[in-house]
């Protein structure tokens, strides 16, 4: 059984910032890519940011420069760095990670429960 655990989420005032971690655990044999999502109230889940276990990264439009993406491939964990953080980036986050293996030799994406970010003006 693989699992995604996030943490860091919380409250922040406009231009502070926040860490968010996603650790998998399991069975795990290797993971592909690995991601944050948001979602905000009334609207559909967005990508945030994902990595790939090379090192590629891709961003949303609305956090280029401001969030910084990374993973830590021994420990199967991804960080997402947040600073100036702005009303509009209130929402549930949400890790993802794409392509999980396992080691009965499944493969399949799993997505975490999701934290909490707040963002005060």
């Amino acid at each position: 059984q693989v699992q995604l655990v996030e943490s860091g989420g919380g409250l922040v005032q406009a231009g502070g910032s926040l860490r968010l971690s996603c650790a998998a655990s399991g069975s795990i044999f290797s993971i592909n890519a690995m991601g944050w999502y948001r979602q905000a109230p009334g609207k559909q889940r967005e990508l945030v940011a994902a990595i790939t276990r090379g090192g590629s990264t891709n961003y949303a439009d609305s956090v280029k420069g401001r969030f910084t993406i990374s993973r830590e491939n021994a420990k199967n964990t991804v960080y997402l760095q947040m600073n100036s953080l702005k009303p509009e980036d209130t929402a549930v986050y949400y890790c993802k990670g794409t392509d999980i293996a396992t080691m009965r030799n499944r493969v399949g994406d799993y997505w975490g429960q999701g934290t909490q970010v707040t963002v005060s003006s």
